[in-house]
């Protein structure tokens, strides 16, 4: 059976990561969160003190960040490690989150991270979601999808992923911080938040976590199939 890439793209607190992490597993591919790689670039430019003003001390920084992603096989997700530390619940907190869109609009620090997801998508079979993998990651990826939600229902997604790593925000200062976000992430010059042109848009503002997955797994299975004819047709030509 032939292998696709399935690259999700949409705002921050969509769901998508959610989303993309059990259609990779129903899919049986790997998945990617670059969320999650953004996040552990910036917290290691706060752990460290990093000027983003400074080219070289950014050039140095990124020199030093290696990036994994390790299987947890009690909770059965994928867990981020920065240089062999597992930084899973940190990367997830709120001064994190308040800086993530600043360090991710830095020219190098994009460059540096989409030539390491490309080289993650050689072999296909792979689910990654973010801000551009239908851009500019994976152009050419079979199956793209452009996912949204409602600003306040994705406040408050947010406020119960953190309640479950016991924080305790406030909505206002959530939706104030998404609202932030939103704006850098979609107005920098490299490589902004949009919709590809071929992508499917999915409003699941009023969608079960099931009906997402559900559909997104239906468009690859009817990808995969296309995929598949098309070989067919070359093999008999």
């Amino acid at each position: 059976m032939p292998k696709i890439i399935v690259a999700i793209d949409g705002y921050s607190s969509c769901g998508k990561s959610t989303t993309a992490k059990q259609v990779a597993q129903q899919l049986n591919y790997a998945y990617i969160d670059t969320g999650a790689m953004y996040r552990a670039v910036t917290l290691f430019f706060i752990q460290n003190h990093i000027s983003i003003s400074n080219p070289r001390e950014i050039q140095k920084a990124l020199s030093d960040i290696h990036i994994t992603f390790r299987r947890h096989k009690e909770k059965g997700t994928n867990d981020t490690y920065l240089n062999g530390l597992n930084v899973e619940d940190e990367i997830r907190k709120m001064y994190v989150s308040e800086q993530v869109s600043t360090v991710s609009a830095i020219g190098d620090v994009r460059h540096a991270l989409v030539a390491q997801q490309q080289r993650m998508g050689k072999s296909k079979g792979l689910v990654m979601d973010g801000r551009d993998i239908g851009t500019v990651v994976f152009p050419q990826a079979e199956l793209k999808i452009f996912m949204t939600a409602d600003s306040m229902i994705r406040a408050q997604r947010r406020q119960l992923e953190l309640l479950g790593k016991g924080e305790l925000i406030g909505l206002a200062e959530i939706a104030e911080n998404l609202k932030m976000r939103d704006h850098i992430d979609t107005t920098r010059d490299e490589s902004p938040l949009r919709q590809a042109e071929d992508a499917i848009y999915i409003d699941n503002s009023l969608m079960t976590l099931d009906e997402q997955v559900e559909m997104v797994v239906r468009l690859a299975d009817e990808q995969i199939g296309l995929v598949l004819r098309s070989r067919e047709i070359n093999d008999i030509s």
